[in-house]
């Protein structure tokens, strides 16, 4: 049976992961001493890009975003020190992919995102690239829903609303648990 190139190139990426080899620690050396948001030339991991709509062709953009890792730490106290304050952590209730969608769309406000998908990571960051489209270029159906990203409406930000399920599992994990927090 013959394999698709996309097949190899998504078989290599994942194989330069787990070795952790030395192309994969230079990308990261690079990626660190650039910018938070940046637009790249071409995908990195392609066969994942092209599987969430990536096409080469106008309108559409990847840019890869690095998030922090570790634990989110507090804002610091305001309006005093007082017991309700004292706090550590807060978890943001958000993933760090979809605070890369996020990130990504503050930085190019004109265009919508696509989808994302992770790069890599080392000690002190995650690495997304995040697919971009124009919506005066592209005719896509969710080029014109404005702010997908920080309206859940990405599948990151559906899998933060828990809405990846279907059939039974819908009705008893989503509805259900919102419909009685009301």
């Amino acid at each position: 049976m013959a394999l698709s190139a996309y097949h190899y190139i998504q078989e290599t990426f994942q194989q330069e992961y787990k070795e952790r080899s030395e192309e994969y620690r230079k990308r990261l050396q690079e990626w660190r001493k650039q910018g938070t948001v940046v637009r790249v030339e071409n995908p990195t991991n392609l066969a994942r890009a092209r599987r969430l709509g990536f096409k080469r062709k106008r309108g559409y953009v990847i840019v890869r975003v690095r998030i922090p890792r570790g634990r989110r730490v507090r804002p610091k106290p305001k309006g005093g020190r007082k017991p309700r304050h004292n706090y550590i952590y807060v978890q943001p209730q958000i993933s760090h992919r979809l605070m890369a969608e996020q990130k990504a769309n503050r930085k190019f406000k004109n265009l919508e995102v696509l989808n994302s998908y992770w790069v890599g990571e080392d000690g002190n960051y995650k690495y997304f690239e995040v697919i971009m489209i124009d919506p005066e270029i592209v005719d896509h159906p969710i080029a014109h829903q404005k702010g997908r990203a920080f309206r859940g409406l990405t599948s990151a930000g559906r899998k933060m609303r828990g809405l990846r399920a279907k059939g039974r599992k819908r009705s008893r994990e989503g509805s259900q648990r919102r419909a009685s927090d009301v």
